[in-house]
């Protein structure tokens, strides 16, 4: 059951107040419990581990923490469409391998690497230089970004 009275009510009268000789438990005290003292007795120690403590240092917009996008090299193309052809999954238009690579779970095109054959693409968004290979190998890329920048959605590049 706690007492109504604390130590240094009931030690009063003691002269040290239960700390042993006269001179111990003073002085001393604490650097306090949270963060105070970095402006003042505790600056060097700023200046030596938390160099970035005081200050602003930027903000990031919530709205660009979610927006990842799914990048494929063109390099990758040719090992999609051999495993799609193994397991009889590969679709064809025009007489050409077709990949919707947003159905795979692609949103950008890349141009990294080769592509061996002429294929025909669908993808959100793709590269200048992809574009570039596609069309030099005789492919086609099938996008609603051609869409907005060319009057047909379907975009013969070969």
């Amino acid at each position: 059951m706690p007492h109504k009275l604390r130590k240094t009510r009931w030690k009063r009268g003691t002269r040290t107040c239960g700390y042993g000789r006269v001179g111990q438990h003073r002085k001393t005290g604490t650097k306090g419990r949270r963060r105070p003292g970095r402006h003042k007795h505790l600056w060097t120690y700023v200046l030596k581990y938390e160099p970035d403590y005081f200050g602003k240092h930027g903000f990031k917009s919530p709205k660009s923490k979610g927006r990842e996008i799914a990048e494929i090299n063109i390099g990758d193309i040719e090992d999609i469409i051999r495993r799609l052809e193994e397991a009889g999954k590969l679709e064809e238009r025009d007489g050409l391998p077709y990949l919707d690579l947003k159905a795979l779970g692609y949103d950008k095109l890349l141009g990294m690497g080769e592509l061996k054959r002429p294929v025909v693409l669908s993808v959100p968004s793709f590269s200048r230089k992809a574009l570039e290979k596609v069309k030099a190998i005789g492919g086609k890329i099938l996008s609603p970004a051609l869409e907005e920048t060319s009057e047909v959605g379907e975009m013969e590049l070969g």
